[in-house]
C-alpha cells in the first residue's frame, strides 16, 4: 500500500481535470481525493498497491486531452486508509 500527494500545474482548472482523475483513480481501484487549489493548481492524494499509484502519477503528468502540465511535485506519504475517492469542492 502506498500513499501520494501530488500537485500538478499548467493549465488544469476548467479542463474537467478533477472529473478525469476520479475516473481513472476508480479503474486503477485507488482511493483518495483530487481538489483545485487557489493558485491554479490541482493537488490530489492518492492511496492504493504501489502499481496502481505509479500509473496514477504518471497519468498526471500529461492529463486528460484539454489539460496542459507544465510540471507535477509528488510526495510520498504514510497511508491513512482513505476509502473512496472524491472531488473537494
Amino acid at each position: 500500500m502506498k500513499r501520494a500527494r501530488v500537485r500538478i500545474y499548467g493549465i488544469v482548472q476548467g479542463v474537467f481535470f478533477r472529473a478525469n482523475t476520479k475516473e481513472m483513480a476508480l479503474r486503477l481501484g485507488i482511493s483518495g481525493w483530487v481538489r483545485n487549489m487557489p493558485d491554479g493548481s490541482v493537488e490530489a492524494v492518492f492511496e492504493g498497491d504501489d502499481d496502481a499509484i505509479e500509473k496514477m502519477i504518471k497519468w498526471c503528468h500529461h492529463g486528460p486531452a484539454t489539460a496542459r502540465v507544465e510540471r507535477v511535485y509528488v510526495e510520498y506519504e504514510e497511508p491513512r486508509g482513505e476509502k473512496e475517492f472524491k472531488i473537494i469542492y
